[in-house]
C-alpha cells in the first residue's frame, strides 16, 4: 500500500509500504484524511527513514478489533496513532473514537493532537469557572480549541496572538479578551504557551502565585532566557509542566467530537488539498500563513 515516509533529511516521501497486520486489540482502519500537526513537519529529520509519518486520521473500519472492543465494521472514526498517513493503519481500540454523522471526516481528521492537547492541559492546569487563562499563540489550531474549552468552563480567556491581522480569528466571542503580544496582561491563574522562547518567559512571570503553566509547543524556536531570581516567588508556589500526555485517548475524543457535533466547539481547517500537494502543506504549514489545522485527502478516497 502506499504511504508518506520520511526520506533523507526533512522530506516527506510516498513509498509503498507493508499492510499493516492488526493485533487482537487493534481496528484496520481505511483512511480517508490526515492532518498536520507542526511538529510532523519540524521534527521529520529525527525519523529513521522509511517510517511512516503523522498521528491524527479519519476514515472507516474495514476490520474489527478480534477481541471486541472498538466499533464494528464500516464505522467512521478519528483515530491518534503513529503511522496514520497511509492509505490504511492499525489504531488499538483505545485510540479511536466513532464520528457522530454531524462531523464531516476532514474536520474529525483534524481534531485528534490538538484537541487532545488542548483539552488535558487544561485540566492538569487545574482549569475552574473563573480562572483567568492565559493561551499563547491563540489563532493556531491547539490555542483555537484551548480559548474554546476554557470559555466554556467559564473562564476569563485572555487570547495572545503574534500579529495584529490574526485577531479577527478570535474577536468573534466578546467574552474573550484578544491581545497582540503580551504587554500590559494582567496576571492569569493559568498559562498555556504554545509559543517558547521570549514568550515563555513573559507568560511565567505573569503567573499568580499558585497558578500553573503548561508548555505545549515551541512555535517560534527560539531559547528562552530566564532572568536571575525570575523563577522564585513569594506566597504559593507557581509551577511549570511540560505538557504531552496523549495516552488513551479514545474517551476524551469521543468527548470533543460530541462537542463538534452539538455546536460548541469549531474546529477550524484552514487548508485542505491532497496528500499528492504536501510539499504545498509544509510551506504553508512551516510559512505560518495558515490558521488552523491542515488537513489531506488521501489517495482517491471519496
Amino acid at each position: 500500500m502506499r504511504a508518506l515516509v520520511a526520506g533523507p533529511g526533512a522530506e516527506g516521501l510516498f513509498a509503498e509500504v507493508p499492510e499493516p497486520v492488526p493485533g487482537p486489540g487493534q481496528a484496520l482502519v481505511e483512511i480517508h484524511h490526515v492532518s498536520v500537526n507542526f511538529s510532523d513537519f519540524r521534527h521529520m529529520g529525527r525519523l529513521p527513514q522509511g517510517t511512516v509519518l503523522g498521528y491524527d486520521a479519519a476514515g472507516v473500519v474495514l476490520r474489527a478489533a478480534e477481541d471486541g472492543t472498538g466499533p464494528g465494521v464500516g464505522a467512521r472514526v478519528a483515530a491518534f496513532g503513529a503511522g496514520a498517513w497511509a492509505e490504511r493503519a492499525a489504531f488499538g481500540t483505545g485510540s479511536i473514537a466513532v464520528v457522530p454523522d454531524e462531523v464531516d471526516l476532514v474536520r474529525a481528521a483534524a481534531l485528534p493532537m490538538a484537541g487532545l492537547t488542548a483539552l488535558r492541559s487544561l485540566r492538569a492546569a487545574g482549569l475552574a469557572a473563573g480562572s483567568r487563562v492565559l493561551v499563547t499563540g491563540a489563532s493556531g489550531a491547539v490555542g483555537r480549541l484551548a480559548v474554546q474549552l476554557a470559555r466554556r468552563s467559564g473562564a476569563h480567556v485572555i487570547a495572545s496572538v503574534s500579529r495584529p491581522e490574526r485577531v479577527h480569528h478570535l474577536a468573534a466571542d466578546p467574552a474573550v479578551e484578544v491581545v497582540v503580544g503580551l504587554d500590559g496582561v494582567e496576571p492569569v491563574d493559568i498559562a498555556i504557551e504554545t509559543v517558547g522562547g521570549p514568550a515563555l518567559v513573559t507568560a511565567w512571570s505573569l503567573l499568580k502565585p499558585g497558578g500553573n503553566l503548561q508548555s505545549i509547543g515551541w512555535a517560534s524556536g527560539q531559547p528562552a532566557a530566564f532572568p536571575p531570581n525570575s523563577t522564585f516567588s513569594l506566597g504559593p508556589a507557581r509551577s511549570l509542566n511540560s505538557f504531552g500526555d496523549v495516552a488513551a485517548p479514545a474517551a476524551d475524543l469521543a468527548h470533543l467530537l460530541s462537542l463538534v457535533a452539538a455546536g460548541d466547539l469549531s474546529v477550524e481547517v484552514g487548508w485542505h488539498g491532497s496528500w499528492e500537494d504536501l510539499e504545498d502543506a509544509k510551506a504553508a504549514q512551516l510559512g505560518g500563513s495558515v490558521t488552523g489545522k491542515i488537513a489531506l485527502k488521501v489517495g482517491q478516497v471519496p
